[in-house]
């Protein structure tokens, strides 16, 4: 039941990499934020996709509705001891189930709607699964985040009305993302963002108070958390969505467009698979592992799919050998759609997964097993002369790994030097081929959403009766042998199919909330004191302190009784402005040469003290540490713990360790060293 309060989610939905993910898609650097130019689909756009997607939002609204009232009516059930009341009550749950159950069948019928998606080319393929975009109400995050940059970064909230609208309009315009590159991007640079919106404003053990609401994208179930994990994981299921789209729209008649869709499947499964390892808890089925894991499957099995087509159209129809190795292709797809229809049949998917798609898969399995019965009758009776051209050792032995067990009656060898025996055998492929596509039609004949699809119903149609016709022209009425019983075909790919994980370094993104200065210091998890302004002048011996790293510069070290130590400076201080100009991401030249050319009256300083920052120290190492100076010892723990790496972005690397077995993950990050490099960049004054 699917309530108003997140408490039944609990526990949230977690990222395996939010405590240590350190990775970002862009260098962050100082000047002027540049906002996102990507926008997304005009909502009022009246195409065929635009009209489904917005009859799925109406029917998950009142789902929504629905469960509301489930969820009231349940509890006054509950609590009332009243007889009549309760006797109303389950009256009125009833209704609400009922249209509950109306509503759900008319989402699985717009889920199942798949020629909305597919190509608009004339060419005659079978068609794609593809997967509707996750819906998601409007979250208004203008408040809670103009309360953290008030108390906790101490900044004017007012300041940053531009940046937050930024923010709110790139999440309005995710949304509606279009069925391109450009939709793609507009998933992936949102997808970012959130990274640094998560450091700056979702401390580890604290929330916002904001609720995410997103929609189940096959039941329309709506469902709700607190945790920015929920909003990361559907915006990257959105992603794999749309990357079905993508496929599903290509068109397959050529190479080119084949692999298109090879390349927007394989990059769905890997966006499933990437969900499925890295976020847990999801409070949704769509996200869950087991629904996940079926996806990823399904992905794989229509790349397979396009696989044999690409097979079909490069691959000459003229040779014996080349012949049989079409036949495997088929029973290769046949296979992984079999596997598909099983992942399907499980205990918890089985109830959730839409009737149309189950059909549609098992439709698959049975039609690709039939073409793998017609290649193998093909080869064997229509390309009489490659055999006799060939070598008769190399076809022999692609027939005697063709086939799963030995066919009965006389051995291969006879078969491939006698016409009449090759005659036979492939007649019992054909009377396979027949079966098989008996099946497929009547499985097809079963759901009423696939026999609306005419593309579909044509295929069938036309391959049933090529093979019909093919039987028909290889009986004889003197041939009163009955048809031996034709062993199944290895299945066997000249291209196995990979899962492509997102890359998300290449949509290059800067942070918009960057005027609160870098990351590595202004973020959720760190604590200081409020900034102090210390008038600072030069003496006989110099300002007396040493800087250190950039963005912030540090001060690594106060000269004991010089000036910088009377005006109230210290070890581990970080100046983030001098004489009110902003400094927070100031280099370490431009600090030294601003205070090189102070003049007599002094300079300004505005300082900040970092008190807690939420990493784990090593203490032992601190106070072991050589410099003897325990600040900056921790400083440079800290900037281990969250160094900089060259790995790709989110690019997660899984491996065993030594002891135990343990798996870790590393994590790859294009942004400078939190306190800076503390040795190259040092400074004595």
């Amino acid at each position: 039941m699917m309530g108003e309060e997140p408490a039944t989610r609990e526990p949230e939905m977690s990222d395996a990499g939010s405590d240590e993910e350190l990775a970002l898609p862009a260098r962050m650097e100082e000047g002027s934020h540049s906002g996102s130019i990507r926008k997304g689909c005009d909502p009022c756009s009246q195409t065929q996709r635009s009209k489904l997607q917005h009859r799925r939002a109406r029917i998950n609204q009142q789902i929504n509705k629905e469960m509301r009232m489930r969820a009231g009516a349940e509890n006054l059930f509950r609590a009332t001891t009243n007889n009549k009341v309760k006797e109303t009550v389950a009256l009125e749950l009833s209704f609400v189930n009922s249209n509950l159950q109306l509503l759900k069948e008319e989402l699985e019928e717009l889920n199942s709607n798949m020629e909305v998606y597919q190509t608009e080319s004339e060419a005659i393929n079978v068609p794609m699964i593809p997967l509707g975009l996750k819906e998601t109400k409007e979250v208004d995050l203008t408040v809670p985040l103009k309360d953290v940059i008030c108390e906790h970064y101490g900044e004017d909230s007012s300041l940053f009305e531009k940046e937050i609208k930024e923010f709110m309009e790139l999440r309005q315009a995710m949304r509606t993302p279009s069925r391109n590159e450009a939709g793609l991007e507009l998933l992936m640079e949102y997808y970012n963002q959130l990274y640094y919106l998560d450091q700056r404003f979702f401390p580890p053990h604290r929330t916002l108070g904001v609720h995410f609401h997103w929609y189940d994208s096959l039941t329309g179930v709506p469902s709700c958390q607190r945790a920015l994990a929920f909003e990361k994981g559907s915006v990257l299921f959105n992603v794999g969505a749309l990357y079905t789209q993508i496929g599903a729209r290509q068109d397959r008649s050529a190479t080119a467009g084949i692999d298109c869709a090879i390349d927007a499947f394989q990059r769905a499964a890997g966006a499933f698979n990437y969900l499925k390892e890295n976020f847990s808890n999801a409070p949704s089925l769509d996200m869950s592992g087991p629904s996940l894991c079926m996806l990823v499957r399904l992905m794989i099995a229509q790349v397979q799919e396009c696989v044999f087509e690409r097979v079909t159209l490069t691959t000459p129809d003229t040779h014996f050998i080349t012949q049989l190795q079409v036949a495997k292709e088929a029973a290769r797809v046949s296979d992984v759609y079999s596997l598909v229809l099983q992942t399907m049949s499980q205990t918890l998917v089985k109830d959730y997964v839409p009737f149309s798609w189950a059909s549609m898969v098992q439709v698959k399995a049975e039609h690709f097993r039939a073409l793998s019965h017609y290649n193998a009758a093909v080869a064997l009776c229509d390309h009489t002369q490659s055999i006799e051209e060939g070598s008769d050792e190399e076809s022999a032995k692609a027939l005697f790994q063709f086939h799963v067990s030995s066919p009965a009656g006389p051995p291969l060898s006879q078969v491939l030097r006698d016409p009449e025996d090759r005659r036979k055998l492939g007649k019992a492929h054909l009377r396979c081929a027949v079966i098989r596509h008996e099946e497929a039609m009547r499985v097809h004949g079963l759901c009423k959403i696939l026999r609306k699809m005419d593309i579909l119903q044509e295929v069938l149609s036309f391959m049933y009766k090529r093979s019909l016709d093919k039987y028909s022209e290889m009986d004889r009425e003197d041939d009163f042998d009955e048809t031996a019983e034709a062993p199944e075909i290895h299945s066997q790919t000249q291209h196995k199919p990979d899962i492509t994980p997102p890359n998300f370094s290449t949509v290059p993104v800067t942070d918009i909330f960057q005027r609160l200065g870098p990351l590595s210091v202004f973020c959720a998890r760190a604590r200081w004191g409020p900034v102090r302004v210390v008038s600072l002048q030069r003496g006989d011996g110099g300002l007396g302190l040493t800087l250190r790293g950039d963005s912030p510069v540090l001060v690594a070290g106060v000269v004991p009784g010089g000036c910088a130590q009377e005006a109230g400076l210290r070890e581990g201080d970080y100046i983030v402005a001098v004489d009110g100009e902003d400094f927070k991401w100031a280099k370490h030249g431009e600090v030294v040469h601003v205070l090189k050319s102070c003049s007599d009256r002094g300079i300004q300083l505005s300082i900040i003290t970092l008190h807690t920052h939420d990493t784990q120290v090593d203490r032992r190492q601190v106070m072991l540490s050589p410099s003897g100076d325990e600040a900056n010892a921790l400083q440079r723990t800290m900037g281990r713990a969250k160094g900089q790496r060259t790995a790709p972005l989110l690019n997660w690397n899984r491996k065993k360790t030594g002891g135990g077995g343990r798996a870790t993950k590393r994590l790859g990050s294009t942004f400078s060293l939190p306190f800076g490099n503390l040795r190259d960049c040092e400074s004595m004054y």
